[in-house]
């Protein structure tokens, strides 16, 4: 195979990220001829209403994997915390790459922090997992939604639609916009999407020449740790629809610490649990039964 065509979405974002690939892959593979293949998703184009509302993030997907069907491209790069939890039938994900920073950012032209904020001030994020932990911090918030891509974001921030925003910190650094992050939010305390800053590279299951190019772009350690945090998320039956976040890192003997949050938007309750542990997919459905041993089905279960 001396060619492979990638299908994108034609955010700067996911160019970025698929050109990264492409270099990745090109340097990988001397002699390789790598061409993308930009298009646009049903979730790039329906920016009025949130994702849970116009059917989840397997919107960003659908376009690209229909491309690849077609046999108009050879696999697609993706923000894999926007995969869902189960992939469509005939594909697979050769290739997770090194994780990028997890971790969210707190995005303010006039204040510091979330505890800087005043009394009232609007924040914008549609995230449902972002804004119960916004709401368990600072009830007193106003949040509003906020999409589109993150040059939109930051410019309805700039016009002063919000007092501030919370994003990616890997979405901002791959921009080269990491000014924009005032704080960090970190774990313990604030945990991020299960997968969030890690590139995933999808493709035809049982396409034997394509997944030996892009299987050299695995990383390992990064395939561990976000496919424990998918699995608590598959066990919760998680999706955009419900604030699910999680953590795992690997621990020093070899094993995994994962960390796991479920939180109601309307209240700000935040139930939590962690565990350690050595098998990914055992480890991730042990703190989800935890989780719903401490009455998360309820969080799930309520309307967002």
């Amino acid at each position: 195979m001396d060619r492979l065509r990638i299908a994108t979405r034609k955010s700067p974002l996911a160019l970025w990220q698929t050109e990264h690939v492409a270099a990745r892959l090109r340097a990988a593979h001397p002699g390789l001829e790598v061409t993308l293949v930009p298009m646009s998703t049903r979730g790039d184009e329906v920016l009025d209403r949130s994702l849970a509302a116009i059917g989840g993030k397997g919107l960003f997907l659908k376009e690209l994997e229909l491309a690849m069907q077609r046999g108009d491209a050879d696999c697609a790069v993706h923000s894999l915390k926007d995969v869902p939890m189960e992939l469509e039938p005939g594909f697979a994900l050769p290739a997770i790459l090194a994780r990028a920073d997890p971790a969210d950012a707190f995005v303010s032209n006039r204040f510091d922090n979330i505890d800087a904020l005043p009394q009232g001030a609007r924040v914008g994020t549609s995230s449902l997992r972002r804004q119960a932990q916004l709401r368990a911090r600072r009830p007193d918030l106003r949040l509003a939604d906020l999409r589109g891509n993150v040059n939109t974001r930051l410019a309805k921030l700039d016009a002063g639609d919000y007092d501030a925003i919370v994003l990616a910190c890997a979405g901002l650094q791959r921009l080269g916009l990491d000014a924009r992050i005032r704080a960090r939010l970190l774990p313990p305390d604030w945990l991020p999407a299960p997968a969030q800053g890690a590139i995933a590279i999808e493709g035809r299951d049982g396409d034997a020449a394509a997944q030996a190019l892009l299987s050299l772009l695995d990383d390992a350690p990064t395939r561990r740790c976000v496919e424990a945090e998918r699995a608590m998320n598959r066990a919760l039956h998680g999706s955009c629809h419900v604030p699910v976040a999680a953590f795992a890192r690997e621990a020093g003997d070899g094993g995994l610490h994962l960390q796991g949050l479920v939180g109601g938007v309307a209240d700000g309750r935040l139930l939590r649990a962690e565990a350690h542990g050595g098998d990914g997919d055992a480890l991730g459905r042990e703190v989800a039964r935890r989780l719903l041993d401490a009455g998360a089905g309820e969080l799930l279960g309520a309307p967002a």
